[in-house]
Order: C-alpha cells, then sequence, then structure tokens
C-alpha cells in the first residue's frame, strides 16, 4: 500500500442514534472519490442496545466500558467479514466527549479487528485532534470537501448531517484542498434525534418516530422552544462540538407535554438549532444537502425548509447515499491517515493547525 495509487477502503460508523453499524466501501486515494462500493447494515439487539446505552457517560476504567466495547468490536468484526478491503477505517462508539477537559472516549479496539479480520485497520480518529487543542469533531467534513467536488460544486454550499446529534459542514468547493484557509467550516449544530429517540422509547416502547408521524400529529410548545434557545451554545463561535447528551434538560421542558406535542417540540428544537447554525456560516450556503436518519423525518425537513433561504434536499438528490455517507467519509479518512494527509484542521474541529489523526494496526 505503498505510493498514492487508489485504495478500496471499508469505513465502519456507529452514531449517536445507537441504532447499528453502517459499513460502506470506497475507492479513493485520500483527495479524490473515485468510485462508491458495496454497503451494509448490521442492526444491534435490544440487549446491544442496552449495554451500549448503559455505557453512555462512561470513561476509561469505569464499570460498563468492557461490555459496551465488546459488542461494538463483534458488532463491527461480523459485519467486516462480508467485504474484502484493502484498508479499514473503524471509528468505534463514543461514550463520552469533553474536549478541553476529560478529552474524548470511543470504545472498539482497532488491532484486535485488524488480527480477527487480517486486515488493516485505522482507528482512534479523534485523540489527536484533542489532544492538539481541537474539538475533535465533526471528522466527516473533509470527506463532505471530496463529496462538494465530485459533485461538480462552483459555489458554497453545505451538508447537514442529522444523527443523534446534528453537525453541519459549509464547503467552498473552489478551494484546492480541504485544509486551505477558507474551504470548510464545520461545527455541531446541536440535538438532532437522539432526544426524540429517547422520548418514544421511553413513553411508547419505540426506536424512532419514523417518518416524523409523532411530531406531525402534535403542536410546538413555543414556551419551551424559547428556553431550548436561551441556551449559551447557539452564540458560541464555531467550531465547537457537543456530546451526545449535552442537551438533556430539553426533556424536562417537554415533561408536561403528551407524546405528540412532545415530538413536535423536541422535532422544532432540532430544527431550530440547525438555522442558528446555518447563521455563523461564512457566507450563505447556495444548497443545503441532509444526509443522516433526520432527512427521513418530514416534520423536521420542512422545519429546517421553512427557516432558510437555500434549497434543502435529501444528500440523494445530489446523487449520494444518505445512509452511508458517515461510513464513507471513515473510509476516506483511513486512506488519508495512511497517506499521512490531515483529517483536521482549524476551521473543522478549531486545532490549532491541520493535523492527521489515527493509528494504524495491521494484523
Amino acid at each position: 500500500m505503498q505510493g498514492n495509487e487508489p485504495l478500496w477502503a471499508l469505513g465502519m460508523m456507529s452514531g449517536t442514534s445507537l441504532d447499528g453499524v453502517d459499513a460502506a466501501m470506497l475507492l479513493s486515494d485520500g483527495t479524490r472519490i473515485l468510485e462508491f462500493g458495496d454497503s451494509a447494515y448490521r442492526a444491534y439487539s435490544a440487549a446491544e442496545g442496552a449495554a451500549l446505552r448503559a455505557g453512555l457517560g462512561l470513561w476509561p476504567g469505569d464499570d460498563g466500558v468492557a461490555g459496551a466495547g465488546a459488542v461494538i468490536d463483534a458488532a463491527h468484526a461480523d459485519l467486516a467479514a462480508q467485504f474484502s478491503p484493502d484498508l479499514i477505517g473503524f471509528h468505534g462508539q463514543t461514550l463520552a466527549h469533553d474536549p478541553g477537559g476529560r478529552g474524548t472516549h470511543q470504545v472498539g479496539d482497532g488491532a484486535l479487528l485488524a488480527h480477527s479480520l487480517g486486515r488493516p485497520v485505522v482507528w482512534d480518529f479523534r485523540s489527536n485532534d484533542v489532544q492538539m487543542g481541537g474539538q475533535g469533531a465533526p471528522l466527516a467534513p473533509f470527506y463532505h470537501f471530496a463529496c462538494a467536488q465530485w459533485m461538480g460544486a462552483t459555489a458554497p454550499i453545505a451538508f447537514l448531517n442529522l444523527g443523534g446529534v446534528g453537525n453541519l459542514t459549509w464547503v467552498d468547493p473552489t478551494k484546492p484542498a480541504p485544509e486551505a484557509d477558507g474551504a470548510l467550516l464545520a461545527f455541531d449544530t446541536g440535538p438532532a434525534n437522539a432526544p426524540i429517540n429517547d422520548l418514544v422509547q421511553a413513553r411508547l416502547g419505540a426506536d424512532m418516530d419514523r417518518n416524523g408521524a409523532l411530531a406531525a400529529a402534535g403542536k410546538v410548545a413555543h414556551s419551551a422552544l424559547e428556553l431550548f434557545l436561551m441556551d449559551p451554545y447557539f452564540g458560541r463561535i464555531p467550531p465547537k462540538s457537543l456530546d451526545r447528551d449535552a442537551f438533556s434538560e430539553m426533556m424536562a421542558l417537554v415533561r408536561e407535554l403528551d407524546d405528540a406535542d412532545a415530538a413536535a417540540t423536541l422535532t422544532a428544537m432540532a430544527a431550530a438549532a440547525v438555522m442558528q447554525g446555518i447563521s455563523h456560516c461564512p457566507v450563505p450556503p447556495t444548497r443545503l444537502l441532509v444526509t443522516g436518519g433526520g432527512r427521513h423525518n418530514k416534520v423536521m425537513m420542512a422545519m429546517i425548509a421553512a427557516g432558510l433561504d437555500c434549497p434543502v434536499d435529501p444528500v440523494e438528490a445530489a446523487g449520494l447515499d444518505g445512509d452511508m455517507l458517515e461510513a464513507q467519509a471513515f473510509a476516506f479518512l483511513a486512506i488519508r491517515v495512511l497517506r499521512g494527509l490531515p483529517t483536521s484542521a482549524p476551521g473543522t474541529t478549531g486545532v490549532m493547525a491541520a493535523v492527521g489523526g489515527g493509528q494504524i494496526s495491521r494484523p
């Protein structure tokens, strides 16, 4: 794997929604997208999901971390065995994220995965950035830059990932590289699907508000929405990032509401956070492309579109796969790590200078 020849990398991502593992193949030289490959998804069982939820907020050595790590290792090995890549990008599962404090904590043993699969594995993508003063998140923006160039974009556009947490990437595709000054601005907008998922799981035993059906039947409690938007996070200048449960008080704001009104209000909070985020962009994007599970929530998408002056579309409208974009990103980043290229920059995580992350474990 020497030189700059294209490689087929498998990226694997388990996000803050805790629903399962995405895996996607990508052919790239670390700067360009050359071809999209096969992809697959493995849902977590109820027991696996419970073990991961029990690990949220925990740090190395805490009770419950080992159990969550064992779930992540087994699930990823199971899914990766379906593929034959040159290289694997393994994100693991974030349990706790406190940049500027205790750091960032992802479970998942890349060395173990490399041994069991017989393939080189790039993992622990975030620690180096945090150690260098960055937020350690989001990391997909360098891939979003490649996507914008693959699309042939000629004016600034933005990518919005609506996972458990929302994150926004503003891209100027005319810049020569993602680490170039002014090429990217990226940050977490606020909570997205996580509080809605937690609400319907706690109240209804469901895993999500499918297509926003519950929110569509409710009314937004504007007093709760106004209190939510008073959080100082929205006034902070990006780059900035969040832990999955950073806005846990959201649940208290909707506690007295019925199920539909609570879902509608949490959905409006997620959409309003995006609108606040767009205001931080250097210039307004000419288009907002939405990835992640939230793009299927018709109410959330309509709320975001109503609050912005640019077209708001799922990334499929641009020929991309919104279910696999994050997994593809870690395939792309794995190749960049192997080639010694940066994976984050001041505009994406607030790190002092462009920096590469990730450990490489070989079988």
